[in-house]
């Protein structure tokens, strides 16, 4: 029997993070699983390739990070933000605060390296990896549960069963436009603008945003020498694009009296990508027979570099409640099956609710000039207030730390 034609305990749609973080925990828990992605491995793909402290735990369990630090893997060791008004926000992962992450620092990894090799170790734990595979449509049973998906492959459309469906595929999810279950918020509508480049002037290892009256560019070390670096605007300045990506980034760089010298003599390596628009949140990540996580669960904004972490701890975080819901469906308990789901959907808002607090507060600011100059105002005084936050978005300081009311405060005075 093919790996097409044959039935699965999970199959796990999208290859990212998200997808091999999921196909990779379900495999070492001993369930069946296949994992599809509409691509062949390495492939690019536009993102600020920012993987935080706390990230490292998840790749370390893996078996990923010793070939990521060893390979090349840029270290960041905090984070700058240049305000509109000049002021800069500077904050470091190692800090008084006292908390500590699985590593001292962050990496900056390409993508092409970081998802081949995250498929990679999920095919080492057993997962059947079928590139090439793009998934079109969920199928559903005679009582409205998912059973499967509709495949197109190079040899044409094809029908998999599974137990359990997971949609790890990104922003525009077709599971979960498929279920109707995506969602798009009205604000912040932000796209974003991914490239390369070779000699930016003043790359350290530090991550930096700057923050502009219209957008926010984030440059950072990755591997191979190079600088990632990120341009979000709204959508409505991306309308002027004209097709032209690359003319729209170098003309928003060269508007910028602070960054056009430094890249003087810089030399774009890679295409210029999209992705976006942004905050996307499903209405729940679940349905009867499937789940969500990464992107096609949820993603606000970009600002904090989220993505890689939420990421790499969905799939972990899915895990128990999935094979639960696995082992229910197999035993024809309905109720078993959608009791896990709901578990899991509880277990996600547990987890995840005080970073997407901290993510709206961070981009009310970015969106509002005179807000985001106090708040650069704040934290260039309070340099321990600027650790615990940059802290948070390494996911190793709790939300709560910066969200009580005694710590709200110090950002009023």
């Amino acid at each position: 029997m093919s790996d097409y034609s044959r039935a699965w305990q999970v199959i796990v749609v999208g290859g990212g993070p998200a997808g091999s973080s999921a196909a990779w925990h379900l495999a070492t828990a001993g369930l069946e699983v296949c994992l599809l992605d509409r691509a062949r491995f390495p492939r690019a793909k536009p993102c600020a390739e920012y993987v935080s402290p706390e990230a490292s735990r998840i790749l370390d369990a893996m078996g990923a990070l010793g070939h990521l630090e060893q390979g090349g893997a840029a270290a960041l060791t905090g984070m700058v933000v240049h305000a509109p008004s000049g002021d800069r926000i500077h904050g470091e992962f190692v800090a008084r605060h006292g908390f500590r992450g699985f590593r001292d620092r962050g990496l900056g990894v390409r993508r092409e390296i970081l998802d081949t090799l995250l498929v990679e170790r999920a095919r080492a734990a057993g997962v059947c990896v079928l590139e090439d595979a793009k998934v079109e449509g969920v199928t559903l049973d005679a009582s409205g549960t998912v059973c499967g998906v509709d495949v197109r492959t190079p040899d044409g459309m094809r029908a998999m069963r599974a137990s359990l469906v997971i949609g790890a595929d990104g922003l525009r999810s077709i599971v979960s436009r498929r279920l109707e279950l995506a969602h798009q918020s009205r604000w912040p509508r932000r796209v974003a603008l991914v490239a390369h480049y070779r000699d930016v002037e003043g790359i350290g290892t530090l991550g930096e945003m700057h923050v502009t009256r219209n957008g926010y560019v984030g440059l950072a070390a990755v591997s191979g020498g190079l600088t990632n670096v990120a341009l979000v605007v709204p959508r409505r300045a991306a309308q002027g694009m004209a097709g032209d990506p690359t003319a729209f980034l170098e003309a928003w760089i060269a508007e910028q009296p602070a960054l056009h010298p430094r890249f003087r003599d810089a030399v774009r390596e890679t295409p210029v990508r999209a992705t976006g628009p942004f905050a996307s949140h499903a209405t729940r990540a679940w349905a009867p027979g499937a789940m969500l996580t990464g992107d096609a669960a949820d993603f606000y904004d970009p600002f904090t570099g989220e993505g890689i972490y939420a990421a790499l701890r969905g799939g972990e975080l899915l895990a128990p409640y999935a094979v639960d819901a696995v082992h229910a469906r197999e035993q024809a308990d309905s109720r078993g099956m959608r009791r896990a789901l709901r578990a899991y959907e509880q277990a996600r808002k547990h987890t995840f609710a005080g970073k997407w607090r901290v993510e709206k507060l961070i981009g009310a600011a970015v969106a509002f000039p005179t807000l985001m100059n106090h708040a650069a105002r704040v934290l260039t005084r309070d340099r321990d207030l600027a650790d615990l936050l940059i802290g948070v978005t390494g996911d190793f300081v709790p939300p709560s730390a910066v969200l009580r009311p005694r710590t709200l405060l110090r950002f009023l005075s």
